[in-house]
């Protein structure tokens, strides 16, 4: 069957034909059945450039042959037991040897999950209630954080989705990224009722957007000084801007941390972790549960070592790619009058109608988002997939040679 025929039945079975909202796209998305390297091929046999990477987690390219072999040796020796295994002692201690803010974790299955635990465990270890999140960071689909960005200032939350009590987001608060005023506002005027900051230090859902120089790091001192917790996001950054995240590439030492993605090796999981006296609060040595029947999998933690592991040779390897790839497009949006924001292996080209830097949620919302699904289907027709979505990171893995890479950016001067 084509993708349009597999379409008009899967929107018979599950709402909008998808399982995941940003995967649908008009007239039809295209339905994948294999992948190898940095390509997909879609069931009429097409072959694309892929620069989603299952949104992020792919950082050595599809069906990598090391972590293949891997997974394959681990399943037979089974896939699930619902008791502790040695590849949790031997993941984390990875993780802990390139976060040196974490001192103890806690594995779950989802980015999702992770910063829902954070959260419920910054609560439970200040007994605050109050949280502030950024303007436009996605930290998951659960109703802490499914809150509407403020209008510049600071604003408290109105649900961003039905369903959703105004209840749940009555004590999460918005602020814009990238404005200490704003944040210094929030922290003077709800002094002893905020128990922490939620931040992706480098925005990865509304596109890429960088921090400014020592923003992350007046925001460190600005939370320590009102004794509120710092939970840095790392979901999409984590082994990918450095092997120590955005806190090890920024110089900032977060009290709690959620990864994900590539530290699955594209199999499903998450990490909250931090320092230990926040930790000891967790169930079953502290108060604040949490629990799990997939936490912990023996794949995804084999995956996981294995691409860690690979990663400790090369990711410099992978980040000088990307830093090339991002200077030629770079000038390619300047000649279009767009804006291209990148760091390491992600990036994105902002449609915009000036040349100014995005420095916030506000500012990226000006994109014209229809004129990018323009862009983006002939950039398809071309053989190159790209999120379908303006505000959406294009993540570079290993398996991307140099003649991907000359043919894509020749598709944007082309299709820009």
């Amino acid at each position: 069957m084509k993708s349009s025929d597999l379409y008009k039945v899967a929107k018979e079975l599950m709402p909008g034909g998808v399982s995941s909202p940003v995967r649908a796209f008009e007239p039809n998305p295209i339905y994948i059945k294999a992948a190898n390297g940095s390509k997909l091929i879609d069931v009429e046999e097409r072959e694309y450039i892929d620069y989603c990477m299952g949104f992020g987690p792919l950082i050595l390219g599809h069906k990598n042959p090391d972590v293949l072999d891997a997974v394959r040796k681990r399943l037979e020796r089974g896939w699930l037991y619902g008791a502790p295994i040695e590849e949790e002692i031997e993941l984390s201690k990875l993780i802990k040897k390139h976060f040196k803010s974490i001192d103890m974790l806690r594995f779950v299955n989802t980015g999702t999950e992770a910063t829902m635990s954070a959260i419920r465990l910054a609560r439970g270890f200040t007994s605050r209630d109050k949280i502030i999140k950024i303007g436009g960071g996605f930290h998951g689909a659960h109703d802490t954080v499914l809150v509407k960005t403020g209008s510049g200032g600071a604003t408290f939350g109105i649900p961003d989705s039905a369903g959703v009590p105004k209840d749940s987001v009555k004590n999460t608060i918005q602020i814009p990224f990238n404005d200490l005023e704003a944040l210094s506002n929030v922290l003077n005027g709800h002094k002893e009722e905020i128990a922490a900051l939620i931040i992706e230090p480098v925005m990865g859902n509304v596109g890429v957007i960088l921090p400014k120089d020592d923003y992350l790091r007046e925001v460190r001192n600005l939370t320590r000084e009102n004794d509120v917790l710092l939970i840095f996001d790392e979901v999409i950054t984590g082994f990918r801007i450095s092997l120590g995240g955005a806190q090890e590439y920024f110089g900032i030492d977060p009290d709690l941390t959620t990864l994900g993605k590539i530290i699955g090796g594209g199999f499903p999981i998450g990490v909250f972790g931090g320092r230990r006296e926040i930790m000891e609060n967790v169930a079953p040595e502290g108060d604040v549960y949490q629990a799990g029947t997939f936490s912990g999998n023996p794949i995804s933690l084999t995956a996981g070592i294995k691409t860690i592991e690979i990663l400790e040779r090369i990711l410099n390897d992978i980040n000088e790619k990307g830093r090339r790839m991002g200077k030629s497009l770079a000038g390619i949006a300047e000649e279009k009058g767009y804006f291209f924001s990148g760091i390491a292996s992600i990036f994105k080209v902002f449609l915009t109608e000036s040349r100014e830097r995005i420095e916030n949620y506000e500012d990226a919302i000006k994109c014209d988002k229809r004129r990018y699904m323009e862009f983006f289907k002939r950039m398809l027709s071309c053989g190159i997939y790209l999120p379908p979505s303006q505000f959406e990171t294009n993540f570079l893995s290993l398996a991307h040679s140099n003649e991907d890479i000359e043919r894509t950016l020749e598709a944007y001067k082309n299709c820009l």
